[in-house]
C-alpha cells in the first residue's frame, strides 16, 4: 500500500522481492538468458506504472505473475519462438518421508519428465511448487477458475507420478 502511495522505498522493496521469483518464472517461458532479462526489465515497468490500479494489495505477487505471464508469451510471440514453457527442478517438492534414500539420478532427471508435461499443467506445478503460490494466486496470475488450475496441478502431478515409476523401474 505504501508503494502504491508513491513511497519510493517501499516501491524499491516490493520490486526487489518480485526480480528474482519473476525471473525464474520469465526465463522458465522464454528459455533465454538475454530475452529474460528483457522481459523482466519490461514487467517490472509495467508493475510500477501499473500499481495504482491494483485494487486489493493482498494479491500482489499474482497481479505481477500475470503481468510477466502475459509479457512473456506476448514477447514469444514477437520473436516467433515456440515456448516449451518450464524446465523447473522439482526436487524441491515437498514428499512424504522416506524409508530409503533418495534415487539421485531419478531427482535429477526430474526437470526432464516435467518438460514431458503438457505446457499448462508444467506452468502449474513450477508456480505451485518452486514459487510457492497459492491456488488463488495462481487462477489469478492465470486468468483460471481455482477449479482449473487444481485439476492442472493434479493430471501433472499424476503424470508425473506416471513417468517417475516408469524412470524408476
Amino acid at each position: 500500500m505504501r508503494a502504491q502511495g508513491h513511497d519510493r522505498v517501499a516501491l524499491e522493496s516490493l520490486l526487489r522481492a518480485l526480480q528474482l521469483p519473476l525471473h525464474r518464472h520469465i526465463s522458465a517461458i522464454v528459455r533465454d538468458p538475454d530475452l529474460a532479462e528483457d522481459v523482466l526489465q519490461e514487467v517490472l515497468w509495467l508493475v510500477c506504472r501499473k500499481l495504482a490500479r491494483l485494487r486489493d494489495p493482498r494479491w500482489i505477487r499474482a497481479w505481477a505473475y500475470r503481468i510477466a505471464t502475459r509479457e512473456a508469451h506476448r514477447r514469444l510471440r514477437r520473436e516467433r519462438m515456440t515456448s516449451p514453457l518450464d524446465d523447473a527442478v522439482l526436487a524441491t517438492l515437498e514428499a512424504p518421508a522416506l524409508e530409503r534414500s533418495p534415487d539421485l539420478e531419478l531427482l535429477a532427471r526430474i526437470p526432464a519428465l516435467v518438460e514431458r508435461l503438457s505446457p499448462a499443467s508444467a506452468l502449474v506445478i513450477r508456480m505451485h511448487y518452486l514459487e510457492r503460490l497459492s491456488i488463488a494466486e495462481i487462477a489469478e496470475a492465470l486468468e483460471l477458475a481455482p477449479g482449473t488450475v487444481k485439476s492442472r496441478l493434479a493430471y501433472g502431478l499424476a503424470t508425473l507420478r506416471r513417468s517417475v515409476a516408469i524412470a524408476s523401474s
